[in-house]
């Protein structure tokens, strides 16, 4: 399945039904009289979050979406049926915005979580409700209320507990296809990560989720390289776990290259709690390990830990810091007692 996290449709609600101009003519009945039911209303376009999605690539494929006009009133005083709601299927994460991409119009981030998006129009009264002591038998009904039509954007920012962030070739997709089951691509030149990945890591019967994004180089938020549009996948994550490449020769350089992007970025990245390893330890010596993992405490001001996810070495270690600021925050998260409504506390 491709990987799609923007797109933009149009929706429009259902018109709703005209009123029927109608008069009773049964045989044997003295008096007739309006009997023209009322119109339907028209379909409302709903967003839904529903479980086993995790890109928007069906809304590359269909863009418009059209409720279902509201069914004309009938004689007998019969209304029309309801016309039929539009729901687009949307992964949990997803974000709404009006036509300019930047008003919000709602942030979906649990699966069931359902929002109104355009609302069908009302249907028309028939003649019965013109009906007066001077007037008794209206030729007129009126007509349906329209629906409501415009453009939306749907952006999608992934849920995740950890987010891997680095330069190009810093090792983040070798770990994340070590800790997980993903099968990211892997290779020897940059940027062979382009699109943002998810697995589920388990450490001593705990799970969590990490998010992989493609590398960031100097100048990343200015659109140099594959950009900084896929951080906001890591916007909502818990913990950064930052990797820096033991082949870097300045590994300080590349320390604040990243730390600089993610500052540039802005959205509360670069406040997020960091866990900093120096990776693909197993490519250097034992003195240039020393060497580099010195330079990296100098130039970031805390311990950074030794990983290689290829022979996984420092992988646990990884794991369990990573799980411990989780945790915490999932602490910190939960609902206390003061939130529990009073009914059903015991």
């Amino acid at each position: 399945m491709k990987f799609l996290d923007q797109a933009k449709v149009h929706i429009r609600s259902g018109a709703g039904g005209s009123g029927a101009v109608s008069f009773r003519r049964e045989k044997f009945i003295e008096f007739g009289g309006p009997d023209g039911g009322d119109g339907g209303r028209g379909g409302d376009v709903w967003v839904e979050v529903v479980d086993g999605l995790n890109t928007l690539i069906d809304y590359r494929y269909q863009q418009h979406f059209r409720a279902q006009t509201g069914i004309h009133g009938m004689g007998r005083n019969r209304t029309g049926a309801k016309g039929a709601d539009v729901v687009l299927r949307v992964p949990a994460g997803t974000q709404i915005f009006e036509d300019d991409n930047e008003t919000l119009i709602c942030d979906l981030t649990e699966s069931g979580q359902r929002y109104l998006l355009a609302k069908g129009g009302n249907g028309g009264f028939g003649n019965q409700h013109f009906k007066t002591s001077t007037n008794q038998a209206p030729r007129r009904a009126n007509p349906g209320l329209e629906g409501v039509e415009k453009s939306i954007w749907l952006r999608l920012k992934l849920i995740a507990d950890a987010g891997l962030v680095g330069l190009p070739n810093a090792g983040k997709s070798t770990f994340l296809a070590t800790v997980t089951a993903a099968k990211p691509k892997i290779a020897d030149y940059p940027f062979t990560t382009l699109h943002p990945g998810l697995g589920v890591a388990r450490i001593d019967a705990r799970e969590f989720v990490i998010a992989d994004i493609p590398g960031l180089i100097e100048g990343a938020h200015e659109g140099v390289g594959i950009g900084d549009r896929f951080l906001g996948h890591v916007e909502r994550t818990r913990v950064l776990l930052h990797l820096v490449s033991a082949q870097e020769e300045n590994p300080g350089e590349a320390y604040k290259t990243v730390r600089g992007e993610l500052e540039a970025y802005g959205n509360g990245l670069a406040s997020k709690p960091e866990i900093l390893a120096l990776a693909q330890a197993d490519t250097v010596d034992a003195d240039e390990r020393k060497a580099k993992l010195a330079e990296l405490k100098e130039a970031s001001g805390k311990t950074p830990l030794l990983l290689s996810a290829a022979t996984g070495e420092g992988v646990e270690t990884t794991l369990r810091a990573l799980i411990a600021v989780v945790e915490e925050a999932r602490k910190a998260e939960a609902p206390t007692d003061d939130d529990v409504d009073d009914r059903w506390k015991l």
